[in-house]
């Protein structure tokens, strides 16, 4: 056997796959070239080292690394990665974006820890919140002194066209505000109806009495409609007249004294 065929058939040979006449002569072939002796042992041995060495688990950054060499337009820039921390600590950062985000802090070293940063400051700021820290002694003073120029305290005023200026926006911002334009349209529309159609003199005043005589004149009537119904309920209805039964009497006593005058005269 030569050497070229050995190691063609020695993945076969370690595997058991051959013949016992191949078995044979590859043991031979082996025993006497110290060169295919050597790399059977190399073999067997690193066979063996894979079988009983453990899987290494893939490092947190290796799907980052191997997307920015291989798709670099999806890697995000650290303005961005700033600008996207928020959305992503708050959850509303979209999946395209989320990955992206964390591919990025995996690969830059700059970004990495800024998140736990961020993160531990506003846990900070909740906890010394709830702490109420006294007022340093002197400090109202100082505050007087460097925005008025005196540490004691006067009443400032704003100029008189100012206050002015804000009463007149006090009054018109109900009337200029989106949400009261359509009422107050309505308002001067009913107003304006009312006035022309219901007053007889075109003011309000006028609608205000056009509105007191019709409730008079309504309550009137509803009292007159109500007497009516208590009249009717309180008298009996009236007894049928005699006259109806003596006519019946008649027209039965007509008909029987008739009807033998008639077979008489058919007998005839």
């Amino acid at each position: 056997m030569l050497c070229l065929d050995f190691e063609t058939l020695l993945t076969d040979y370690l595997e058991g796959v051959t013949g016992f006449e191949t078995n044979r002569q590859m043991a031979e072939h082996a025993m006497k070239c110290p060169v295919c002796h050597e790399t059977l042992s190399a073999v067997k041995s690193t066979v063996v080292a894979c079988r009983i060495a453990s899987v290494p688990e893939p490092s947190r950054d290796l799907d980052a690394r191997i997307l920015q060499k291989t798709t670099p337009q999806t890697a995000m820039t650290c303005e961005e990665f700033e600008e996207f921390l928020t959305d992503y600590l708050d959850g509303f950062l979209p999946a395209n974006l989320y990955h992206r985000w964390e591919r990025h802090a995996a690969v830059c070293a700059r970004c990495t820890e800024l998140p736990g940063e961020v993160v531990r400051s506003i846990g900070a700021c909740y906890t010394y919140i709830s702490e109420e820290k006294p007022v340093p002694e002197g400090l109202h003073d100082r505050i007087l002194q460097a925005t008025l120029g005196t540490a004691t305290p006067r009443e400032i005023k704003a100029p008189w066209t100012a206050r002015v200026a804000s009463r007149f926006r006090l009054w018109l911002d109900p009337l200029i505000s989106p949400q009261l334009v359509s009422v107050a349209t309505m308002i001067l529309v009913a107003v304006l109806v009312l006035t022309n159609t219901v007053s007889a003199d075109g003011s309000i005043s006028g609608v205000y009495d056009a509105g007191l005589a019709l409730a008079e004149r309504t309550g009137a009537q509803s009292q007159v409609l109500q007497q009516q119904m208590n009249l009717q309920q309180t008298t009996p209805p009236p007894a049928p007249p005699p006259q109806k039964q003596n006519d019946d009497q008649n027209k039965d006593s007509s008909n029987g004294g008739g009807r033998p005058e008639t077979n008489g005269h058919k007998g005839r």
